[in-house]
């Protein structure tokens, strides 16, 4: 289901349908670098994901991560971005992934300003954070550039990792 359209992008909600590309995605190198191991290594794998996750935040909070998928490529799914309600953070949590081949085209930050935009005026999300490893640049970058500011560090997980915390008020 389209949630949101850009100039490049279509913004849909994930379907277990979607696995083989959850699959691929979460075993690139930038997932497992910057977002960690999730042990996903199966299309069931990758649908159990799915339905553990993204259908379950669909539901319990009417938002969640969605798949983009670009125009000019005969709606070829390149990676997501959404919304997360995480217990250990104060606030709404904007994330985003792309398959390597499609970094540094902007497409990122089409995605998430759209999302930004729908956070406020579709589910009413005053302000939003995001966190991200110290050496993760170009999340930085897109993170500065979409207007968060750096606010402070976090330990947020259970391994204790240190993450830095951004956040924009809405």
């Amino acid at each position: 289901m389209q949630i949101a359209e850009t100039n490049r992008l279509i913004l849909s909600k994930i379907t277990v349908d979607d696995a083989p590309f959850i699959l691929e995605l979460m075993n690139t190198p930038g997932w497992l670098k910057y977002i960690g191991d999730r042990n996903i290594k199966t299309v069931e794998a990758a649908a159990d994901s799915i339905k553990n996750n993204q259908l379950k935040c669909y539901e319990e909070n009417g938002y969640g991560y969605y798949k983009m998928q670009v125009k000019a490529e005969n709606l070829k799914s390149i990676g997501t971005c959404g919304l997360l309600k995480r217990d250990s953070l104060e606030h709404i949590d904007i994330g985003f992934s792309m398959l390597p081949e499609y970094h540094g085209k902007g497409y990122g930050f089409e995605a998430t300003n759209e999302i930004m935009t729908l956070a406020k005026n579709e589910f009413g999300i005053k302000t939003i954070c995001a966190i991200t490893l110290p050496i993760n640049k170009p999340s930085i970058n897109l993170l500065e550039k979409l207007g968060l500011s750096y606010q402070k560090t976090v330990k947020p997980f259970d391994d204790n990792e240190e993450l830095l915390l951004f956040a924009k008020n809405l």
